[in-house]
């Protein structure tokens, strides 16, 4: 009797145990509804604007932040990909078609692919990075800084590198 009892007592467990995991389900739960996904709103265009600076008129991104160009760069080819180089000169990833504020040719506009795949956007064929040291909008402190390997300048609006040397 107590053997029956407690096989009996097993297999309601069991079969409660089964119950509460489900088994037919499609996999998503309550009611088999997929689950809510946010949609990935589209990117917005990367625009590069003139700031007037201490150095002249120069490139800026749309919040004003200074843009700078590599010497070491081999024609529209990145050169500054290691960890190190990234953290401290952030390329300027495209965000959909890039864009010129007034005052700038489009023309001048493009974008390289990356050795990691992101479209870094391009200004007379030099890719453009931001100095990590820049604090605020406007600011230059990246400028004639020799470091991962070659000298780095603020552009000019008519993309050549600002040398106040």
């Amino acid at each position: 009797m107590k053997r029956s009892l407690l096989a009996t007592s097993g297999f309601a467990g069991l079969t409660l145990l089964a119950a509460a995991c489900g088994g037919t389900g499609g996999g998503y739960g309550a009611g088999n509804a997929p689950p809510v996904t946010s949609a990935i709103a589209p990117a917005t265009p990367t625009t590069i604007d003139l700031a007037n600076s201490g150095l002249g008129q120069i490139l800026v991104d749309s919040r004003g932040r200074s843009l700078y160009l590599f010497e070491a760069d081999t024609g529209t080819r990145s050169t500054c990909t290691s960890d190190g180089c990234v953290a401290e000169w952030p390329p300027l990833i495209a965000g959909g078609k890039p864009q010129v504020g007034a005052g700038l040719a489009a023309n001048q506009l493009g974008t390289t692919t990356r050795a990691d795949g992101q479209q870094q956007v391009t200004f007379r064929g030099h890719p453009l990075y931001y100095f990590a040291g820049d604090s605020r909008p406007g600011s230059t402190e990246g400028q004639g800084l020799n470091d991962n390997g070659g000298l780095w300048y603020v552009v000019h609006t008519d993309g050549t590198p600002v040398d106040n040397s």
